[in-house]
């Protein structure tokens, strides 16, 4: 049995690794292992069909398309400039305004859209040319903006939070509220370098003008206060609806949805508009709603293998040492970060590493956020760093290439590996929320 697990496990990193869509590639694996497992494909097939039907049913995999779609119904509504502007006048006193104003803009922004690609592609339009026509050091400016998208899949609501829970039946609201503290601390981080390093480099991140009071415009600021507020005001609805109990995850995402076509509404957008919204959360959602259906296949033939016994009893036979195990796991999501997008990664490996992490102590949901944020950092990894790509395809700037992205990026990186250490290492930064809250 060991050798037919380890056999099909192989198969499914190569054709990973060739290419093969990562759906495609669970699915297959998954049918020749239960077919290995039992012998009859017919059998292999009906209970394949039939775990497929189970997973679609789950009602809780409606969260991922409401919350998608609140994020594109405010990103298309121009209520994420609104949030830059309003953070950029708050902190414009501060060495690094924009780029201290960018993290901030994206960490409010994170609330509402849940997707880092979503932030990247938004702030690299609205952020990167204010900062260059100030005269900030390209590399820098473009590391704030790929570095802060980051927070879009810690702070809540995240998608990968919700693959993450649904994989592991974790409740998606008490890993909704694990996210927030170590969101809050990353973010703290961020803005901590950014005012640092343009206090010692001036060159790198001029300070900010006065205003020119001649040119304000009382009905604009008027109009984004509005906005920024409707925005923060969501966010008091989904999550702290989650908090108090008041509201179920699945509620959460469908009042924000509606909240958000609201703000939409108000901001200007109409029809054309709002089904463009709808039909581009359609096209996010359905390739991960089919990534899901593959991974329940997936998760069925390691139950049915024993697989991650299997694996257990390797890794222990290598180190018994918690400390050496989770540094396997790191190395392991580290090095397919570079290949692989994120969520691709959690369907991979967490139905494997999540249990032997219980095994050897360590707490569910600081194991959770550990992983995302480990994870998360492989999409600033090169050779295919997801965010950097996408940031380089955003910016209004042909003269910008991928190393000065991946230059600027290092330090985001660095710092996102740090407190994903520091969630392992002190697990009440994860805990000591949901513990208190819920």
């Amino acid at each position: 049995m060991a050798t037919t697990i380890f056999i099909v496990l192989a198969l499914l990193l190569i054709m990973v690794f060739l290419g093969v869509q990562i759906a495609i590639a669970l699915g297959t694996a998954s049918f020749i292992g239960v077919y290995l497992l039992l012998g009859n494909a017919d059998i292999a097939l009906s209970l394949l069909s039939s775990t497929a039907y189970e997973a679609v049913r789950k009602d809780i995999f409606i969260v991922i398309p409401l919350f998608v779609l609140m994020g594109e119904f405010i990103s298309r509504s121009g209520a994420a400039k609104d949030i830059y502007t309003i953070a950029n006048r708050g902190l414009r006193k501060l060495p690094g305004c924009l780029a201290v104003a960018t993290v901030s803009g994206n960490s409010v922004f994170a609330a509402i859209t849940g997707v880092s690609i979503a932030s990247a592609a938004t702030f690299s339009r609205i952020a990167y040319p204010e900062m260059v026509a100030l005269g900030y050091k390209k590399s820098y400016a473009l590391g704030v903006v790929a570095g802060s998208a980051c927070l879009g899949m810690l702070i809540p609501p995240s998608i990968l939070m919700i693959v993450w829970a649904v994989l592991t039946e974790i409740s998606i609201g008490a890993l909704f509220v694990a996210g927030l503290l170590p969101g809050l601390i990353l973010a703290s981080f961020f803005c901590a370098y950014c005012v640092i390093t343009a206090i010692y480099s001036p060159h790198t991140a001029p300070a900010c003008p006065p205003p020119d009071v001649s040119k304000i415009d009382v009905k604009q600021q008027r109009s984004e206060l509005i906005s920024g507020l409707s925005i923060i005001g969501l966010i008091f609805v989904v999550i702290g609806g989650i908090w108090g109990g008041f509201l179920t995850p699945t509620e959460a995402a469908g009042f924000g949805a509606i909240g958000a076509l609201l703000v939409g509404f108000a901001k200007g957008m109409r029809l054309p508009q709002i089904s463009e919204a709808i039909f581009r959360a359609g096209k996010i959602t359905a390739p991960l709603m089919i990534l899901l259906i593959t991974a329940s296949m997936y998760s069925r033939f390691l139950a049915m293998g024993g697989a991650v016994s299997v694996i257990q009893g390797t890794l222990f036979s290598i180190s018994d040492s918690p400390i050496i195990i989770m540094f396997m796991i790191f190395l392991v999501w580290l090095i397919l970060g570079m290949f692989i997008d994120s969520t691709s990664i959690i369907l991979l490996t967490v139905p494997i590493f999540a249990p032997m992490a219980q095994f050897i102590g360590i707490d569910e949901l600081a194991f959770a956020i550990f992983g995302i944020l480990v994870i998360e950092a492989g999409l600033l990894t090169p050779p295919f760093g997801l965010l950097v790509f996408t940031v380089k395809a955003s910016v209004p700037d042909e003269t910008v290439t991928m190393g000065d992205i991946f230059r600027g990026a290092i330090p985001y990186w660095i710092m996102i590996l740090i407190v994903a250490v520091l969630v392992v290492v002190f697990p009440i930064l994860a805990t000591l929320l949901p513990q208190n809250l819920l």
